[in-house]
């Protein structure tokens, strides 16, 4: 992930017949749990305004001129009031500010034993009031997960890293780059997707022939010193019990090729062509290489599938750890709310403790399995689950997702490939909307509860049709 710390605009709202002090005391502390935070703020200082704050529509432009100067740093604008504001001022600083980032309103509670006149906020009526003159003016915003909570709170503490993470999303989507590395396989109409309706969304797709990898691959020498790198780190990334040295060295090269043609062409995240092509075209699974990629926040999805890897990018960034294409893959018993989650495999060694470089057996009873070295092999042990899918659905002219959460767990599971167990409250449930609406088998997991986060950025800020499932409904 970027190292690059967030940067939030910050309006604290003002109404001049409530006390000065007010306005002063939470400009420190925004300052101060902002700090904590690892944030930079961008806001006006208390020269250019009545101490810092913003009320009349002369504070409203100094502030919106400001965010314009720092527009590309912005990543979130964080609106607070320390008493009831002045609504123009808040809506009318992000009108001029001409920001599409994601916003958080923020209102301080009062005090049952500091309601007079010296100590009295109001925020919890004028949050109300800002919020209903955002929605007059179409501008999308966020809200705290209590009406009203102190900076300094823990409850405050909580919205702030989902919101930073709603608008690392928000970010991160909004002009990704994806690969796709040769044709969708025959089979797999699930696949489908239009890149027409991900363009409109600012989300490029750029398409190489496998066959020029295969030509570029062969072309280059063993010898050659990237190569070489590049067989010891996959040499280092995991075990490789029984994997022929000769097969190692074509997963190396062919990862070569892989990573120039990503700086090339500044790709984000892939959709590769395993099934089968690679296998028999040139001998070996590309599941390792994909592995390491998805570790390394590259998420990299089989079978071509562009928008499954568009919706590993989104779920990583909620995250902040990697996410893995999984196949909807097996009843547990007869226990409806369990499954096991499999591929064959590539997910990221951050779900495989006890990950090894092996063959894919699946593939090798048509293939031979000397034609499918290179796929991971491991388990996933019990954890946190976040699950969710994207997809354009073409006919409608929309982009649609699904997101929920469960748990993974240790129950036994004797088969091979990249595995795990999920237990996910509802799942009979859940399993009928996605055959109902379409989508595809490919599901992404993430080790978190990050659900409320991708439904904020995916459905409030980007438009996008999310459906929540919920386990207890």
């Amino acid at each position: 992930m970027s190292a690059t710390p967030p940067t939030l605009g910050v309006i604290i709202g003002n109404r001049d017949f409530f006390p000065d002090q007010l306005v002063a005391e939470a400009r420190a502390e925004v300052l101060a749990v902002l700090k904590a935070a690892g944030v930079t703020p961008v806001m006006v200082s208390p020269e250019e305004t009545k101490l810092g704050g913003i009320e009349t529509h002369a504070d409203a432009r100094r502030c919106a001129d400001l965010f314009r100067r720092h527009r590309d740093q912005i990543d979130g604008v964080l609106v607070v009031l320390p008493n009831f504001g002045d609504e123009k001022g808040v809506a009318d600083t992000l009108k001029l500010s001409g920001l599409n980032v994601p916003i958080l309103v923020q209102g301080y509670p009062d005090d049952l034993g500091q309601l007079g006149v010296a100590r009295r906020r109001d925020a919890f009526c004028g949050k109300i009031s800002v919020c209903n003159n955002l929605v007059q003016a179409g501008i999308k915003f966020s809200l705290t997960s209590r009406h009203v909570s102190a900076l300094t709170g823990s409850s405050f503490a909580t919205d702030l890293a989902d919101f930073l993470r709603v608008c690392r999303v928000v970010k991160g989507v909004r002009g990704v780059r994806l690969g796709a590395v040769g044709a969708r396989p025959g089979a797999f109409n699930t696949v489908r997707y239009s890149e027409k309706i991900l363009e409109r969304h600012g989300i490029s797709v750029t398409t190489v022939d496998l066959s020029e990898f295969v030509t570029q691959a062969a072309a280059i020498s063993a010898d050659d010193p990237a190569v070489r790198a590049k067989l010891a780190d996959i040499i280092g990334y995991a075990p490789a019990p029984g994997v022929p040295d000769a097969k190692l060295l074509q997963m190396a090269t062919l990862g070569v090729v892989l990573a120039r043609w990503m700086e090339a062409n500044a790709i984000d995240a892939t959709a590769i062509q395993c099934w089968t092509s690679v296998q028999q075209s040139f001998g070996c699974n590309v599941c390792t290489l994909m592995s390491m990629m998805s570790e390394r926040f590259m998420p990299s999805a089989c079978e071509v599938d562009v928008t499954g890897t568009l919706t590993m990018y989104a779920m990583q960034l909620a995250a902040s750890s990697p996410a893995a294409l999984v196949d909807w893959n097996n009843n547990y018993g007869d226990d409806d709310e369990k499954c096991a989650l499999f591929h064959c495999g590539n997910w990221a060694k951050t779900f495989l403790p006890d990950a090894k470089i092996a063959t894919a057996p699946i593939l090798g009873s048509t293939l031979g399995v000397e034609n499918t070295y290179g796929a991971m092999e491991g388990r996933t042990p019990a954890g946190p689950l976040t699950f969710g899918r994207v997809t354009t659905a073409d006919a409608e002219g929309r982009i649609r997702a699904y997101v929920g959460e469960g748990r993974l767990t240790d129950d036994p599971l004797d088969t091979f490939g990249t595995r795990a167990v999920a237990h996910v409250p509802g799942l009979q449930r859940l399993l009928k909307h996605v055959c109902r609406e379409g989508f595809e088998h490919h599901v992404v997991m993430t080790l978190s509860n990050t659900s409320g986060v991708l439904k904020e950025a995916l459905g409030t800020y980007l438009g996008w049709d999310v459906h929540v499932h919920e386990g207890d409904s």
